[in-house]
This record gives structure tokens, C-alpha cells and sequence, in this order.
């Protein structure tokens, strides 16, 4: 068995210990036990029990659990018709509900572990569990979750459970859930003045003056990409009526994720059926597309690339809102191509060159996955194949034929798409770029171009992102960089700290200079002491702090206190704006701490 199958089945047969000891613990009337699957790092089970569980459990069904292994009970899977599956757990009203959900002719399978524990499960799992006595687990935590979900059905406790085949790998996925914990955005977000969140705009994120001068430096960076590529940006309407979002099939296919404005209807009644009904803005490809169809558009046209970063909103359930990683309002950096059909491969390729670089400014590696033609395509079968052998052409010059994943089926019904999964410094692999090609857009605005031979073609949509939010991509780079970013990103580039108040004038020329250089600085002009502005400039992460006192000032020189504790001294000021401007044209990773 492959190491991934391996782990799924000791893993899953480890959620059945976990309900075995929970049950045994608190009596099997008094707990109604839900699903247990395995996840990428152990299992967790969901349980209605007689109290709220605290961390002065976790040990309690820790020691349970040992004791049940050392049991060494066999397992055994039985097949059972429905009837017989209601019987067995008639008093359990979750499995019930699940076995009533199923077809009448499906095959049910039920495990016992040892004679006194059953559960509904299509397995595999352990003989014996014996197998699993060597197991290192640990509970992680305890939390609320809705049944199947559902925020208006019963409320559950979920019990999160580590488990790998062995102590030290368990040792070692803590201490990298330490390392996650100490770079939490949610947590460093805040602290570092970035941004904020508020309980009257759930999932909106307020950016603070530092975050906000983080943002546009990324923006910023982002479009002068853009712009050597042939990219035209726009800005549209964050409020439209529904009339454009049912042309386009958003009304039809993702009403329940838009924030709609109902209008009035001819009683005066609000109703989300009234002509004048609105909806805040969840894409802003029909924006591109109403800018396309601003007037006649020829073959020469073609690409055309548009780029909009307006504000998206998007309805969550608040239980899956996550800092700056699930939210209801971002931006997102959207590029919409129309393109003939033989120019598929060549802009395809231009897109792929962009998040190349993109990527690899910030150090950071992805792969890509290929999704093809799903059953419920829409569009001529031709086109598709040509597009998906385009793509495929594509990723076999980038990467090698073989050495990227083919999601068969996965596509969406107007088009295959390239997706874009990144890597970070903790191993953890984000959904980031998408590259979509759509057929069905361009057909449902009749969208047209005038060809070479005076004839009107349809053009093909790529529906593309990079950092698919900025605001999600942010949150993922304070992580990465655990805060101390690098010097082009950095909020505040320079610290100033004048030594004594008959420093700031000094202070001031150094401030000037840097501001007509474009470089981001801080300068601290009160008479606190010299080491409380440091400890503040610390705090933020600067990258530089430059110490300023009489032998500067009388030098016109600069001593710097480099973010990692190092220090130079007697650095020309000059030099040191040159440092600054190299750093900030090459988008270095590293800071320049020597002066070779």
C-alpha cells in the first residue's frame, strides 16, 4: 500500500478509537456520535455529548484511547441491508438519517471494533488494532461545528485528533504547527498595524496605514508586470443591476453567494423579483465584457487584455470565515483576455510566463494542474479539444510531459482551466493562480469581433488571476515571511531616530532625501530616549533603522541598525540611498547588509 492510502487507513480506523473511548467515557446513551473522516494531519469526530469538553479532558480520552488499543480487539466488517443498518443504530439519530439517505439497493457496510462499538463505515481499516499500539496521536483541540454543515441544525463538538505512525513525526508536525502558530497572520496582521476586522463588517477587513502601504507596494509591483505585458486596467461599478449578473448565468449559478439590494415591485414591496433590483459585484468579468462591447472590435484588437482590481463581494457563512484567508470582501487581481482561438496557446504561454515571475520574485514555488472537459460541457466539442491540447502543449514546454497533474473531468462546464498551487516556507500548498478558458460568456453577450475576412467571430474569454485575492495572498506573506518582509514590500522601509532633539534637523534632511527617492520611512522627532524609538522600530519589523547623532550629522553619514541585529556605521548617506534604490528596482528577497 502507498504511504498516502497507508496513512488514510490508520488514521481513519484511529477516529474509530477516538468515538470508542468518548462513548465508553460518558455511556453509550448519553452520546450521539456523527462522522469521524481522516485529514491531512490525523482525524477528528463529531459527538453531541452531555457536556461542553475542556482541555482537562483531552488527557482522560487520551489514556482511554491507549487502554482500548492495548485491547488488541478485532475488527470486523459486515455487510447489512438498510433495514438491518436502522436497527443497529436506532438510537442513534445522526447514522440514522445518514442510512436513510442512501438508495435502496446500496450496499451498506458496518465495523465492529472489538463486541461492544459499531459504526457505519465503508472502510478499509486495521485488522486487529494491535496495528495501531505504536500510534502517536494527540488531541489538538475541541471545536464547535453544525451538523452536515447546517448552521440551523443540531450544533456538535468536534474533537481534532493528531495521529502519524510515529513519535517523532508527530514531534516533528508540532513543532511545525509552533512555527504556523508564531506566524499566524490573524495574529501578526494585527500587531504589526496591518489591518483590522470589525463585528459590523464581518469579513471585511479594514487596512490599516501600514497594511495599506504594504498593499499598493504589492499593487504597484503587480502592474508594472503587467504593463511590459500589454495589460490595459479599468475601473467599474461595485453595485449593477441583477439584469447583468442573469445575462451572464451569476444570477442563475451563484445568487447565494452575492449581497443583493431587492427593489420596490409595484405594491411597494421589497422583492428580489423587482426590475430595480441590484446586486453588489461577487466578479467583474462581465465588467470586462460590457468595457469589450463598448464598440466594434476587429481581429487587430485581439488580445486584449484587461485587468480590473475593484472591490468583490461575496457571501460567507460566518463559520468559515478565516482572516485575511476566507473572506466576504477582497480584490482580486483579475484579467480578463479575449483572444481569437489560434491565439489560445501563445497567451496561454504569456500567462504562464507572468506568474513565473511573479512567483519567483517572492521566492515562493507552484505547480500546475490541468482540468479537462466535464460531462455537463457546454460549447462545440472541437473547440475543446483544441483548447485542452493547447494547454496540454503548453504544460509539457514548461514543465515535461508527465511532470504536472490532469484533473480529468475537473474543468468547468464553459471551458478547461490551469490552475496554479503554490508552496510556502512551511511546506503548505495554497490554491492561488487560476488560468479559466470560457466559450459560454462571449456566447451568452454575443460578444463579436470582425475578422480578416470581414466576417463576425466570437472571441474566447481567459477568466486569469495570480494571487487570486490580494487580500488572501497578503495573508499568506505575513506568514511566510513571518512579518520582516522584504525591503520593496515593507510598509516602512526606514526607521528614523534622532539621538537627541538638536538631531532632528538633521533628521529632517535624511527624511527629505528618502522621500524624493520614493523610499517608505517612519521618523520619531520626540525627546523619548533613543532605545524606546529602536524598540518601536523593532516591533514593526523596519528593515533599516538608522541611528542619527552628531557624528553623523557632522559626517553626513547614516548608522544603521539592520532588522536580525546587525549594524553598520559611518554608511554615506548617498551609499545608503543607493542600497535603498537597488533594493527596491530588484525586489530583492535579501537586505544589503555590507557595503561590498
Amino acid at each position: 500500500m502507498e504511504k498516502e492510502e497507508y496513512l488514510k487507513v490508520y488514521r481513519h480506523s484511529m477516529a474509530h478509537i477516538l468515538a470508542k473511548a468518548v462513548i465508553e467515557l460518558f455511556g453509550k446513551e448519553n452520546v450521539q456520535y456523527a462522522i469521524g473522516p481522516q485529514i491531512e494531519d490525523g482525524c477528528y469526530y463529531d459527538f453531541t455529548l452531555p457536556r461542553t469538553l475542556t482541555k482537562d479532558d483531552f488527557k482522560t480520552i487520551e489514556d482511554k484511547m491507549r487502554e482500548i488499543l492495548k485491547r488488541k480487539e478485532n475488527w470486523t466488517r459486515k455487510e447489512v441491508t438498510k433495514a438491518e443498518a436502522l436497527d443497529i443504530f436506532k438510537d442513534q439519530k445522526f447514522k440514522t438519517e445518514l442510512i436513510q439517505d442512501l438508495p435502496e439497493n446500496e450496499t451498506i457496510t458496518v465495523y465492529y471494533t472489538g463486541d461492544d462499538y459499531v459504526d457505519l463505515c465503508r472502510g478499509p481499516h486495521v485488522d486487529n488494532s494491535a496495528e495501531l499500539l505504536n500510534a502517536a496521536y494527540k488531541i489538538k483541540s475541541v471545536s464547535g461545528s453544525y451538523w452536515r454543515g447546517d448552521e440551523k441544525r443540531d450544533q456538535l463538538q468536534r474533537i481534532y485528533l493528531y495521529v502519524f505512525p510515529s513519535k517523532q513525526e508527530l514531534k516533528d508536525h508540532l513543532a511545525l504547527i509552533k512555527e504556523a502558530m508564531e506566524r499566524d497572520h490573524k495574529k501578526l496582521g494585527p500587531a504589526l498595524d496591518l489591518f483590522m476586522f470589525d463585528e459590523t463588517a464581518p469579513g471585511m477587513p479594514y487596512w490599516l496605514p501600514r497594511g495599506w502601504k504594504l498593499f499598493n507596494a504589492l499593487l504597484d509591483y503587480w502592474r508594472s508586470v503587467h504593463e511590459v505585458h500589454g495589460y490595459t486596467e479599468i475601473s467599474a461599478p461595485l453595485i449593477q443591476k441583477k439584469d447583468l449578473w442573469v445575462t451572464s448565468g451569476h444570477w442563475a449559478h451563484y445568487m447565494d453567494g452575492m449581497f443583493v439590494l431587492p427593489g420596490k415591485d409595484e405594491d411597494g414591496n421589497y422583492s428580489i423579483d423587482a426590475a430595480n433590483t441590484y446586486a453588489v459585484k461577487p466578479m467583474n468579468c462581465p465588467n470586462a465584457i460590457k468595457y469589450y462591447m463598448r464598440e466594434q472590435r476587429s481581429y487587430k484588437d485581439l488580445p486584449m487584455r484587461i485587468n480590473t482590481v475593484d472591490v468583490i463581494h461575496r457571501k460567507e457563512k460566518s463559520g468559515e470565515l478565516n482572516g485575511l484567508f476566507r473572506v466576504q470582501m477582497f480584490r482580486q487581481d483579475d484579467s480578463h483576455n479575449l483572444i481569437t482561438n489560434d491565439q489560445i496557446e501563445s497567451e496561454i504561454s504569456d500567462i504562464m510566463d507572468i506568474a513565473g515571475e511573479i512567483y519567483g520574485t517572492f521566492g515562493l514555488t507552484y505547480k500546475a494542474e490541468l482540468s479537462t472537459r466535464p460531462d455537463d460541457y457546454m460549447g462545440d466539442i472541437e473547440v475543446w479539444n483544441q483548447a485542452e491540447a493547447d494547454l496540454k502543449k503548453i504544460l509539457d514546454k514548461k514543465y515535461g510531459p508527465g511532470n504536472y497533474e490532469v484533473n480529468e473531468g475537473d474543468g468547468a462546464f464553459y471551458g478547461p482551466k490551469i490552475d496554479l498551487k503554490m508552496r510556502d516556507c512551511l511546506g503548505r500548498e495554497w490554491q492561488m493562480g487560476t488560468i479559466q478558458l470560457d466559450f459560454q460568456l462571449p456566447l451568452n453577450f454575443d460578444m463579436k469581433y470582425v475578422d480578416k475576412d470581414g466576417t463576425f467571430k466570437r472571441p474566447v474569454m481567459v477568466h486569469r488571476a495570480i494571487f487570486g485575492s490580494m487580500e488572501r495572498f497578503i495573508g499568506i506573506l505575513i506568514e511566510n515571511f513571518k512579518g520582516s518582509f522584504p525591503f520593496w514590500l515593507s510598509p516602512v522601509q526606514v526607521g528614523i531616530v534622532p539621538i537627541r532633539t538638536e538631531h532632528n534637523e538633521y533628521a529632517k534632511k535624511v527624511a527629505e532625501l528618502l522621500r524624493k527617492n520614493h523610499i517608505r520611512f517612519e521618523v520619531d522627532y520626540s525627546d523619548k530616549n533613543m532605545k524606546e524609538k529602536i524598540k518601536t522600530c523593532k516591533k514593526y519589523k523596519d528593515p533599516y533603522t538608522l541611528v542619527l547623532g552628531d557624528k553623523e550629522a557632522e559626517d553626513g553619514t547614516v548608522s544603521i541598525n539592520i532588522r536580525g541585529n546587525k549594524q553598520l556605521h559611518g554608511v554615506p548617506l548617498a551609499k545608503f540611498i543607493d542600497m535603498c534604490n537597488q533594493m527596491n528596482e530588484e525586489h530583492s528577497l535579501e537586505l544589503i547588509d555590507s557595503l561590498d
